[in-house]
């Protein structure tokens, strides 16, 4: 049960999650979960370790930008212990932030702040185009393949777009 908002009564949700490049904006991972307080800093653990194995540096330090709900002391230390610089939006309502000063005042962040907006493009496709405002199919397994589709259809409307973008040269 996941209650979104104040007003709202508890559901029965699935959550989707995706892991995006700062580049383009394309889809790099997609999962759904059924929701709850730790599905989505669960899931960026696990994509961030699927996107580690593909890389063909593994060790190569890399960054992940996020919003408030990331910002968590655990989630940071796992950021931190995969060679991941985390790039979390601080949330000081009432609280410290676990994301370090140091890592915060870099011009990096502020980059990745600006950037990280991207992935709520392919989020707002896959609801108004995509057909995942209101899925048609139940199970989670059922979900999320219904949700990588669509997300892989994102990719390629996002690669057409950014094809256009390009100047065309002349052979």
């Amino acid at each position: 049960m996941y209650r979104k908002g104040n007003n709202t009564g508890s559901e029965l949700r699935y959550m989707g999650h995706t892991l995006s490049d700062n580049r383009h904006g394309l889809i790099a991972n997609a999962v759904v979960t059924m929701a709850d307080g730790y599905a989505e800093r669960e899931a960026a653990k696990a994509m961030i370790g699927d996107a580690r194995q593909a890389m063909v540096d593994p060790e190569r330090e890399i960054t992940l930008g996020a919003d408030k709900g990331y910002d968590a002391a655990e989630f940071v230390q796992a950021c931190q212990a995969m060679n991941v610089v985390p790039h979390v939006a601080q949330n000081k309502s009432g609280r410290s932030s676990a994301v370090p000063e140091t890592i915060a005042q870099s011009v990096g962040y502020m980059i990745s702040q600006q950037k990280r907006k991207l992935i709520e493009q392919g989020f707002g496709w896959a609801k108004s185009i995509g057909g995942m405002r209101q899925v048609m199919v139940r199970g989670l397994k059922k979900v999320d393949q219904m949700f990588v589709l669509t997300m892989a259809a994102y990719n390629l409307v996002r690669m057409r777009s950014l094809g256009q973008i390009r100047p065309q040269v002349a052979a």
